[in-house]
């Protein structure tokens, strides 16, 4: 028999965006996997909707909003108690087709010491786009990270996206879940490099195809948005950065002046106060 995989999927007030994936989800060709729906503190009928349509999956209730890193982990300690031998984290805004799933496995086996997988992630509004090839890298110099926009060696992969987001089980109780410590962004970047620090190996499947779109519960919050970014990367970089001063200060520069030039006075000032919060 296949490993198992957990299929973890983080809604929040978006049930008809999780309806979407779920719907793509259960036709699969992998046979040994299941899903799990945490449901982070909605405030609509996100639960009831998605109980009554797909009584097949596991839904979990957080009570709150805790926020992406936090949220997943309780799919993800589900899931290992539970015996999944890998959990994919995907997001809800996604769609794929059948052998996604198959393809991610595929190159997970490849190697014992894999740790994480990501996938060919594509523009849901322009399918031939390439939104990034598995995760990206980040630049200490310039304090921003970057996805790559063509296939790559997976040796020059730093992190895995969080969009979708293949772990073995053993890497996680290896170097432990997702820090929980960042509310929104950066979290699958400290990752990806907690993985590398401790010898697992990122790879990517690019048979593996997931389109994403970004989620409707987020658009028109580009100053919240602004907020978290700034305050996780703070974090990101006290963490990983040999001089977290450098990345921390010209990152915020350029972030702020890019908001000034477009005379997004709003933007701006965000990342201004999350850059100078402690």
């Amino acid at each position: 028999m296949n490993p198992k995989v957990a299929i973890v999927l983080l809604n929040w007030n978006g049930w008809r965006d999780t309806s979407c994936c779920l719907s793509c989800l259960r036709q699969l060709h992998y046979d040994n996997f299941e899903v799990i729906v945490v449901d982070n503190g909605s405030t609509d009928d996100s639960v009831l909707q998605i109980r009554d349509q797909f009584p097949w999956v596991t839904l979990l209730e957080t009570g709150k909003n805790l926020g992406f890193a936090g949220g997943c982990n309780v799919g993800i300690r589900h899931a290992l108690r539970d015996g999944a031998d890998f959990v994919w984290l995907l997001n809800t805004d996604t769609k794929l087709d059948s052998n996604t799933l198959d393809a991610l496995m595929t190159t997970a086996r490849r190697e014992e010491r894999i740790g994480a997988v990501g996938a060919a992630i594509y523009s849901m509004a322009e399918p031939d786009q390439l939104q990034a090839w598995g995760g990206g890298s980040v630049n200490f110099w310039l304090g921003r990270s970057r996805h790559f926009l063509r296939p790559v060696h997976d040796n020059a992969i730093e992190y895995i996206t969080g969009a979708s987001l293949l772990l073995r089980g053993s890497a996680l109780r290896s170097v432990g879940l997702l820090d929980d410590s960042f509310f929104f962004f950066w979290e699958d970047a400290d990752l990806g490099f907690r993985l590398r620090k401790a010898k697992w190996k990122l790879a990517v499947a690019g048979a593996a195809k997931v389109w994403h779109r970004q989620s409707a519960s987020l658009r028109g919050r580009d100053a919240l948005l602004d907020t978290y970014f700034n305050q996780a990367a703070k974090l990101f970089f006290r963490k990983h950065a040999l001089v977290p001063q450098i990345p921390l200060y010209v990152g915020m520069t350029l972030r702020v002046m890019k908001r000034l030039i477009s005379r997004d006075w709003e933007r701006a000032r965000a990342v201004w106060a999350a850059s100078r919060q402690t």
